[in-house]
């Protein structure tokens, strides 16, 4: 294995565990004091902002890193005939099903908190992150699979 390759799986599993960290602390660790009205709007609005700030970040580079291991390690055929190219391509449409769940949450929030209002804005953002928060854990469960080899 190259240094390229190794600086690309360092940098792909640290924004993945830093992407699906930062969706699972905000629904779990932030959104409940929003719903009960615990937390002021300005600290949740920069909240917020970061977890916009990490998920595109992370997308971005979980797609050049992503596109660089796939391009060494698999063709077409192999991406669409194989388990391991079957969990590859499912760990790409999570990824894009994680990126819109929380833009489609974060959007939410933000247009709520821009009239210093919380539980509403958090209430709507709330079914958007707990799933955002669910593929999140598909995501470090296929690439668990992968990493650790396929038992088929």
């Amino acid at each position: 294995m190259s240094l390229v390759d190794t600086v690309a799986y360092v940098v792909h599993l640290s924004f993945a565990g830093l992407w699906t960290g930062t969706v699972l602390f905000v629904t779990a660790g932030v959104l409940p004091l929003a719903l009960r009205g615990e937390i002021r709007p300005e600290p949740l609005e920069y909240l917020t902002g970061r977890l916009t700030t990490v998920s595109r970040a992370s997308a971005f580079f979980l797609f050049a890193t992503g596109g660089h291991m796939a391009g060494q390690g698999y063709t077409l055929p192999l991406l669409l005939e194989t388990p391991r190219g079957h969990l590859v391509l499912a760990m790409v449409a999570l990824w894009f099903a994680l990126a819109a769940l929380v833009e489609v949450g974060a959007a939410r929030m933000r247009s709520g908190l821009r009239a210093k209002k919380v539980r509403t804005p958090a209430r709507d953002a709330k079914p958007f992150l707990q799933a955002g928060s669910a593929v999140a854990v598909g995501l470090l469960v296929v690439a668990g699979t992968l990493a650790g080899g396929l038992p088929f």
